[in-house]
């Protein structure tokens, strides 16, 4: 007989058919039992389907679910540290304040999710689908994010920073006052995203597409933007200072009462650019083109 116990050792089902312990949750399953607080650590559960099953506060530390169908599942408080769910179907899964750090999840479909509050660290999302999941207020510090779908995710507040974005598709996410210091966000698509009150101090923007966003009063000191694409973006006010701007396409940008200072503009593309007020400085703006800027009297600015 194979039995299936919560975290307080109290039997949830009993099979007498059953070979192992991963052909009697599938039979747990199929009656209709319930899992919250179950003890499945290390179990191997890959390829099961546990769509819509309860598994609030479940222990699945290091279990294996990769492939498996948990569609609209309950795991909230659930303890997944360190479980592989890759390629997982975890579409609409209530995740609330669950343990995944350092879980596998890479391609998994994760859209729609609700991970508001849970604990992401170090977790590796390489080319997961985020589409519209919810991650407010998530830890994701040291999370690897590399080309995953997070177009309109809410990941307002989450704490971002280390977290690797290359490649990631992020149009129209809500970052608003997320921490995204030292975050990778080179080479994403950043078109539409909400950066109100958001911290990207030392972050890597590099190739990164950031047409139009507004970034006013933005937080971006000592942030790499080489070779970004920032046409017609607002920074009215916000702190550039020693920030990276090589080769950047800065094109109707608005600088207004910026700050600029120790920043690197060489190369870039500035035409039609609006400085007025802004603090420039200490600018190395080295082969940059400025025709067209507006705002600022350049003829006594020093081009290194």
């Amino acid at each position: 007989m194979i039995t299936i116990k919560n975290l307080n050792w109290k039997v949830l089902f009993s099979s007498t058919t059953a070979v192992n312990i991963k052909d009697a949750i599938a039979e747990a399953y199929l009656r209709g039992a319930d899992f919250s607080g179950v003890d499945l650590r290390g179990v191997d559960l890959s390829g099961v389907d546990l769509s819509e099953a309860n598994l609030r506060e479940a222990n699945l530390r290091e279990a294996n679910l990769r492939d498996a169908d948990l569609r609209g599942a309950i795991l909230r408080e659930a303890d997944l540290s360190k479980a592989d769910l890759r390629v997982a179907n975890l579409a609409g899964v209530d995740f609330n304040g669950a343990n995944l750090r350092e879980a596998d999840l890479r391609g998994a479909d994760l859209s729609v999710a609700n991970l508001a509050g849970a604990d992401l660290s170090r977790a590796y999302l390489l080319e997961a689908d985020l589409r519209g999941a919810n991650l407010r207020r998530a830890v994701l510090s040291r999370t690897i994010l590399r080309e995953a779908d997070l177009r309109e995710a809410d990941l307002s507040k989450a704490d971002l920073r280390d977290a690797n974005f290359c490649g990631a598709d992020l149009s129209g996410a809500d970052l608003s006052d997320a921490d995204l210091r030292d975050a990778d966000l080179s080479v994403a698509n950043l078109a539409g995203v909400d950066f109100n009150g958001a911290n990207l101090r030392e972050a890597d923007l590099r190739d990164a597409n950031l047409s139009e966003v507004d970034l006013s009063g933005v937080d971006l000191s000592g942030a790499d933007l080489s070779e970004a694409d920032l046409r017609g973006a607002n920074l009215c006010k916000a702190d550039l200072s020693r920030a990276v701007l090589h080769g950047a396409d800065l094109r109707g940008a608005d600088f207004s009462e910026a700050d600029l200072s120790g920043a690197d503009l060489s190369e870039a593309d500035l035409r039609g650019a609006n400085l007025s007020v802004a603090n420039l400085n200490g600018v190395d703006f080295s082969g940059a083109d400025l025709s067209g800027v507006s705002g600022a009297d350049l003829s006594e600015v020093e081009l290194n």
